[in-house]
């Protein structure tokens, strides 16, 4: 289970790293200008809430829903927590794109910042390590 999570994951990031270093190559040279003072004034509170909502609130809310909809079962099954966890990686992995767009745009640093230390919180926190999967096994009575 956790080799298949870790495809998933890796799937989803690499992407991004090639992302970050082609946006950071193409800022280095400035061969792109974006410069739109009505986009930057709606996108950078839409990136900042929206990296908060999917770092931080569906994570919990659709923790707190598994957990609720398994609460009277004996156990779960290996497969309803795999997709479990392959929705929660999948979900949360929008956020460090999210911060790729905001790096990509330029929006204020405050915006800037703030969606990238989302986006390296996700990357971090929601990796398919064997200890937390066990951890979630535990809480979940997986058989």
């Amino acid at each position: 289970m956790t080799g298949e999570l870790k495809k998933n994951y890796y799937i989803l990031l690499v992407p991004l790293i090639l992302g970050f270093i082609l946006a950071g190559w193409v800022k280095a040279y400035d061969l792109v200008e974006i410069s739109s003072a009505n986009l930057i004034a709606i996108a950078g509170p839409f990136i900042f809430v929206f990296c908060i909502a999917s770092a931080i609130g569906f994570p919990i809310f659709y923790r707190t829903l598994f957990a609720h909809k398994s609460r009277h079962l004996i156990s779960v099954s290996e497969n309803e927590l795999l997709k479990f966890e392959r929705t929660l990686i999948n979900v949360t992995m929008i956020t460090p794109y999210l911060s790729l767009t905001a790096f990509i745009l330029e929006l204020p640093h405050f915006y800037t910042a703030s969606a990238i230390l989302m986006g390296l919180y996700v990357v971090y926190y929601f990796y398919p390590s064997k200890k937390r999967i066990a951890f979630d096994r535990r809480i979940f009575r997986t058989i």
